[in-house]
């Protein structure tokens, strides 16, 4: 199996980076700017920065704290929430995202994907799934989870990457803030479907869920929040089960 990227998901509302539980019951834990350096000086990979309100209040306010972050941060840089036309994506990546990830505005307009794609370079743009089992199969939500649709995730994923996008970020809102470990079904079932990168988020709680996500699935990258903002793992330590 190659290296599996570990990445620090940060989650933004109001220039505060916040934690939730199933994506309800946010909670703040910090400033991005100290945090992000904190990862960077620690080892972290890449980091993915996404504004949860962005898309729910129509606006775009991560634009200044991405241009700060990025001048002491050396490392791949992606950005979520909010993307809703060229402008926004152009506004990011002028205030130095590597990457955009793109959710609602995706589900929208699937041809947004595309165009992106086509102007930036797949390798530049994350398709955002939110995942939640529902009865027997799962479904894709919008808006930080607030919003159900009708498209199933495992479709949803092969038809982000036929558009054009050149990775998935998946998040279990099943799992997601809760610590009792990611969902090895899902991710299995999209890895064994698509031929870009994945990343997992949502669930990590201790070093053997990492283990054993890393000899479950031959994953490229998993995203992790709560053990870093709590301080439950090091990133060293994390980084060596991962090689």
């Amino acid at each position: 199996m190659r290296p599996t990227r570990l990445i620090a998901r940060l989650d933004i509302k109001n220039n505060y980076v916040i934690k939730s539980v199933k994506l309800e019951g946010l909670k703040k834990v910090g400033d991005p700017r100290l945090l992000a350096k904190k990862y960077y000086l620690e080892g972290i990979d890449e980091i993915i920065f996404i504004d949860t309100v962005a898309t729910l209040y129509g606006r775009n306010n991560i634009f200044k704290i991405i241009s700060e972050i990025t001048k002491d941060v050396f490392i791949p840089v992606t950005v979520g929430g909010g993307i809703r036309n060229i402008d926004d994506a152009e506004k990011l990546f002028e205030s130095g995202a590597d990457k955009i990830a793109i959710n609602s505005q995706g589900i929208k307009e699937p041809k947004f994907i595309s165009s992106l794609a086509k102007k930036y370079g797949s390798q530049s743009i994350v398709a955002s799934i939110e995942a939640k089992k529902i009865k027997d199969d799962w479904v894709v939500f919008t808006t930080n989870g607030r919003d159900m649709t009708n498209i199933k995730v495992i479709e949803w994923a092969k038809k982000c990457e036929d558009l054009g996008a050149g990775e998935l970020l998946i998040t279990s809102i099943d799992k997601e803030g809760t610590g009792l470990g990611t969902d090895l079904d899902l991710n299995a079932k999209i890895v064994n479907i698509v031929s870009i990168p994945v990343i997992v988020s949502g669930g990590v709680g201790n070093y053997d869920h990492i283990h054993k996500l890393k000899s479950k699935i031959n994953l490229d990258a998993i995203a992790i929040a709560r053990v870093l903002h709590y301080d439950l793992i090091t990133i060293k330590k994390a980084k060596e089960i991962l090689i």
